[in-house]
């Protein structure tokens, strides 16, 4: 056990050896996990928790109130993440449940060689769907970690760009942070998806990776399948990189929908129009807008854009499921107009959505200083192009 500084959370986490894991595995682990799980370890408690899992476990606390922290961390991607065992960083990139179970489904009854599986996440779901199942990575304690989280899985230790597997597909997930920061240039990831790109150019495979990853950069890399992009809980979780085996035909482009599970894809119609506000402005889902296929979105539910090159829609009836803005008025955009339109509507709380204006809404928010008991949603866009181009708020009364 080493206590490393983590830049991202600006704290002290937990470096977890093989011998902290064969402690946590063990009865004698369990039971002192067990007790420390009853500790608050609150913000407010935190120092005297630690301090009566140091008296009480010595110099096993630190694993165990780590491992208990991380725990209920978990709890926010996991269903039961009750008997896990993490590492700071395994959990930060971990695929949240809800995703892996929908990307296991498309790998239903395929063979399937999990090369960078970590602590086992990805083999979770797997485990239900998939014909065959092996799992494979590097690290030798997120591996022991693995062995106890998804113990009726095969897991050994390998290197992701020596490939242990013939064939069946490959299920990729290289290492986007160090220290706590993330990795932007996925040829900086771990290994690098430039390299993983060219070992396994024969194999069917697919690759998570950030959800803001640059498309015509893995265009240059040489990558030709699909790229799904996957929202859940209001936000979007992840990208998802298909060979070409592995994707429908034609599309190169996709988002999915958990929440509504709703799908759409590049070769699905893009006729939608761009037209004056109807009864609703939609913002779509985050997941749409980042595969780009506001469009095809737009041509599904009978929307239309307010600009050619604004992700907003509207529409005179609103998509089953969906959170829209009722239009109550249109005005061109300064804050001393918009202040004055709230000030007449006794408006005291306002939810402000930007596309495409330099307006900081928390700032504008501020300053507005509204003082009335009634609540607005404010859409502020640029519409139009060039010389024509002109800011837009409208004052709205959100669906829900």
């Amino acid at each position: 056990m080493v206590l490393q500084r983590d830049g991202h959370r600006g704290q002290a986490v937990v470096d977890f050896s093989l011998d902290d894991v064969e402690y946590l595995c063990s009865a004698v682990g369990k039971l002192a996990l067990r007790d420390v799980a009853d500790l608050r370890l609150t913000d407010a408690t935190l120092v005297a928790d630690i301090a009566t899992a140091r008296k009480r476990f010595g110099e096993w606390s630190a694993v165990l109130v780590e491992t208990t922290l991380l725990r209920r961390r978990a709890a926010a991607k996991f269903d039961d993440p009750g008997d896990w065992l993490f590492t700071d960083e395994a959990l930060q990139q971990a695929t949240a449940q809800r995703v892996a179970v929908h990307r296991a489904r498309r790998l239903s009854g395929a063979v399937v060689h999990d090369a960078t599986c970590s602590v086992g996440t990805e083999l979770a779901a797997l485990r239900n769907c998939a014909a065959a199942l092996v799992g494979s990575d590097l690290d030798p304690v997120r591996l022991a970690m693995a062995r106890n989280n998804v113990v009726d899985v095969d897991v050994c230790r390998a290197d992701a760009l020596r490939p242990i597997t013939a064939s069946g597909v490959v299920l990729l997930d290289p290492a986007r942070r160090s220290g706590g920061r993330r990795r932007f240039d996925p040829r900086d990831y771990t290994p690098g998806l430039d390299a993983l790109l060219d070992v396994y150019r024969d194999r069917d495979i697919a690759v998570k990776c950030a959800p803001g990853i640059d498309f015509d950069g893995i265009k240059q890399l040489g990558f030709t399948g699909e790229i799904e992009v996957t929202s859940v809980g209001g936000g979007v979780r992840e990208a998802c990189l298909w060979s070409t085996g592995l994707a429908a035909p034609g599309v190169t482009r996709r988002a999915s929908m958990l929440d509504t599970g709703e799908e759409i894809t590049d070769a699905d119609p893009d006729d939608c129009t761009v037209a004056p506000a109807g009864r609703w402005i939609v913002d779509p889902d985050g997941a749409v807008v980042r595969a780009g296929l506001v469009r095809h979105y737009g041509a599904r539910h009978d929307l239309w854009q307010l600009d050619a090159e604004i992700a907003y829609l509207s529409g005179d009836r609103l998509p089953t499921g969906v959170r829209g803005f009722e239009v109550l008025e249109e005005l061109g955009y300064s804050e001393r107009r918009l202040r004055q339109a709230l000030s007449g509507r006794d408006v005291g709380a306002a939810e402000i959505l930007v596309r495409g204006v330099d307006v900081d809404p928390d700032a504008l928010r501020q300053r507005l200083r509204l003082r009335g008991t009634q609540a607005v949603s404010v859409v502020i866009t640029r519409l139009g192009a060039g010389a024509a181009s002109r800011a837009t708020a409208f004052i709205c009364r959100p669906s829900r």
